[in-house]
């Protein structure tokens, strides 16, 4: 990654099939789901499924969503006890301000109730990303920036969001984006809040989850275009993540991806692949955790890379060598390239 390969060493998840990463990871590894009947209805008089995040109290809105960043970053403080959050920046990545039914009025407002409910303050190099799905991965490029300018040993990234809200619900389906009891090629709704611990990569006999490499890309044939697709944007952010990495294709094992349900961004994926693959293989598979937790917006990123470490951690994952993509409606794309591995040995 430049140079400058990042560790995943810690990992927080709030999700509708489990209030923490362990048994998030599971769920997601036996291919469970928690999709019930939610209070929405749609527009051809049947309950909308979606899958939401039992908490203890029926909290929603901003509440919600401060509670699951909350839980997830404590999950992550819990387990390593040197993360000092007065010297650690916390990147929190939230939805795009452009989204329907966007529940956050003041970020900046939002960051500083999420400092108070975990009664701490973070760096002062702490910032909120809006960028949706693609958020995650701009997260990571900002920490390796900080990380090597800062005299600093962590980054938090954080991430929540909901999809349960209903003027997002309308937009959805009235775009016909949303599945309903009138359009099966559309996606289920989800919330969950997940929390990432980032590192220098340092020299470790043990092997570790390492991001080796970042690409961007814009899609302009996106979801709501009318435009031919011919995934370009996806492609380019493919080839860029890999070329950070100084890694060719033929290294990549499988794929995990952000796909929630619909056919377009399925479409998208093959055709950016047949365009960089230039190896015989039998089979790649790809992993999309969306199946079991619904269309969360932003926080799908941190939980792709979630279910890898513990995959990679417990021996079922595919290959050590992964390639991690997202996409946001309005046509931007990121990739990255994950390893696990013995940091100096590729």
């Amino acid at each position: 990654m430049a140079g400058f390969p990042l560790a995943i060493t810690g990992v927080g998840m709030v999700t509708g099939v489990g209030l923490n990463a362990p048994a998030s990871c599971a769920a997601i590894r036996c291919a469970l789901d928690n999709f019930q009947e939610t209070r929405f209805m749609d527009n051809g008089g049947e309950w909308i499924m979606g899958c939401a995040v039992p908490l203890e109290q029926p909290w929603r809105g901003k509440t919600k969503l401060i509670k699951m960043a909350a839980a997830a970053i404590n999950e992550c403080l819990a387990n390593n006890k040197l993360i000092d959050p007065n010297a650690t920046p916390l990147l929190l990545c939230l939805s795009e301000h452009e989204r329907k039914g966007r529940v956050i009025d003041d970020d900046n407002q939002f960051f500083i109730d999420l400092q108070a409910e975990l009664g701490v303050e973070f760096h002062e190099k702490s910032c909120v990303i809006a960028r949706g799905h693609v958020a995650v991965a701009v997260a990571l490029k900002n920490a390796r920036q900080l990380l090597q300018e800062l005299n600093i040993k962590h980054v938090l990234i954080a991430a929540t969001d909901s999809l349960l809200v209903a003027p997002t619900l309308s937009h959805y389906e009235d775009n016909e984006r949303l599945l309903t009891s009138q359009n099966s090629n559309g996606f289920i709704p989800g919330e969950a809040g997940a929390a990432l611990v980032v590192e220098p990569a340092y020299a470790k006999a043990e092997p570790q989850l390492i991001c080796q490499g970042l690409g961007f890309g814009v899609e302009k044939a996106h979801v709501d275009s009318e435009e031919p697709l011919r995934a370009d944007g996806l492609t380019a952010a493919i080839k860029q993540s890999l070329s950070d990495a100084g890694y060719e294709q033929s290294i990549l094992d499988f794929k995990i991806t952000d796909i929630s349900g619909e056919q377009y961004y399925f479409k998208e994926t093959s055709l950016a692949f047949s365009r960089i693959e230039r190896s015989k293989r039998e089979g790649f598979d790809i992993w999309h955790p969306a199946d079991c937790v619904g269309e969360v917006g932003v926080v799908i990123g941190a939980i792709m890379i979630a279910a890898l470490k513990s995959a990679s951690e417990k021996n079922y994952s595919k290959g050590n060598y992964v390639l991690a993509h997202v996409g946001n409606d309005d046509g931007k794309r990121s990739s990255m390239i994950l390893a696990w591995q013995i940091v100096g040995n590729k």
